[in-house]
């Protein structure tokens, strides 16, 4: 599975909300800066997290964006699906229909390692890895 640009990037933005939960809106810039995220992309993901009713968004001086509901209920699956183009499990001809298993097959296991991969876990695996990297130095 080729995951695009656009759905690594908003993994990174949702991990960077998730680390900020319940803590209020955080500015597009201050994400664009931290995930190194040119700011009008990022405006177009948090656009399709918004519609995908993972994310909400306020507008004004102490506006910006949150998760719509807490890190141990989101998971990488959703925060793709919410920004890329599934996989094709159609059948192109016969030609591709004798891998049409394999694909279905890939799809599945690709499906549930995303679901698998909650957001909070996310968060917790990153601290571990900042403590790895604080202690190393």
């Amino acid at each position: 599975m080729r995951v695009l640009m656009k759905a690594q990037y908003a993994a990174r933005a949702a991990v960077d909300l998730a680390e900020r939960y319940e803590m209020g809106p955080v500015r597009s810039q201050d994400i664009a800066k931290r995930q190194q995220i040119n700011e009008p992309f990022l405006d177009q993901i948090m656009t399709l997290l918004r519609k995908a009713g993972l994310v909400r968004s306020t507008r004004g001086p102490h506006g910006g964006h949150e998760l719509a509901r807490p890190p141990s209920t989101l998971t990488l699956k959703d925060v793709v699906e919410a920004v890329q183009v599934p996989i094709s499990r159609t059948p192109d001809g016969r030609q591709g229909a004798v891998l049409q298993d394999v694909w279905d097959e890939l799809a599945e296991v690709c499906d549930g390692v995303l679901g698998s991969a909650t957001l909070e876990r996310l968060v917790q695996r990153k601290r571990q890895l900042d403590a790895r990297a604080a202690y190393h130095i």
